[in-house]
């Protein structure tokens, strides 16, 4: 007899799982409330992805490569716009403070946990190596000056986190405005038309 076949892809299940992400926060994420946003049983959760912790596991590696994929599927943009949609990216995962909260009650599972500390290390790497060579191509273009863009893209990835953080707490407009106008300050000195 074989298997019934899947009503649900495991992207779907995944793309489920990260709504739950950032809607409840990692501490009230649970198998029930991923197999509801899905529409699938609980049981067919566990069948499939074996446990919470496994089913999460899956969801922050599945985001491995996806850095540079965005990048290169975005080639055709102006590479300094291209560097601002990348930073846009970053906003568009924190749409409220609450679900900013949840990104970092969430980062807190990042830091201690040694198997999604790894899946974070990566991304957070492969995060730095796209704004390095966004930089790389933003010089080479003469949209902005000569720079040690590997510092720069330490220094942006920074500016990125406490952004967002800061404009969590204050609460004034919205997230990608706030984020666009801090990595601008940031690039201000390396602008070519700058006064």
């Amino acid at each position: 007899m074989s298997p019934r076949p899947r009503t649900k892809s495991d992207e779907a299940v995944l793309a489920a799982a990260w709504r739950v992400i950032q809607r409840v926060g990692p501490a009230k994420f649970t198998l029930a409330r991923v197999a509801r946003e899905a529409r699938l049983s609980p049981a067919t959760l566990v069948q499939r992805f074996g446990s919470k912790r496994k089913l999460l596991l899956l969801l922050i590696g599945g985001s491995r490569g996806s850095t540079d994929q965005w990048v290169a599927d975005a080639r055709t943009r102006i590479t300094l716009e291209l560097l601002y949609a990348f930073f846009d990216c970053f906003a568009g995962m924190a749409t409220s403070p609450k679900e900013m909260a949840n990104h970092l009650a969430f980062l807190q599972i990042d830091i201690t946990d040694p198997a999604f500390h790894q899946l974070a290390l990566e991304q957070a790497r492969a995060n730095e190596r796209a704004v390095k060579e966004l930089l790389d191509e933003a010089v080479t273009a003469r949209e902005l000056a000569r720079m040690p863009t590997s510092r720069i893209a330490r220094l942006l990835m920074n500016v990125s986190g406490g952004s967002l953080l800061h404009w969590a707490i204050l609460q004034e407009g919205n997230a990608s405005d706030w984020l666009r106008a801090d990595i601008e300050t940031a690039l201000r000195p390396y602008h070519h038309d700058r006064r």
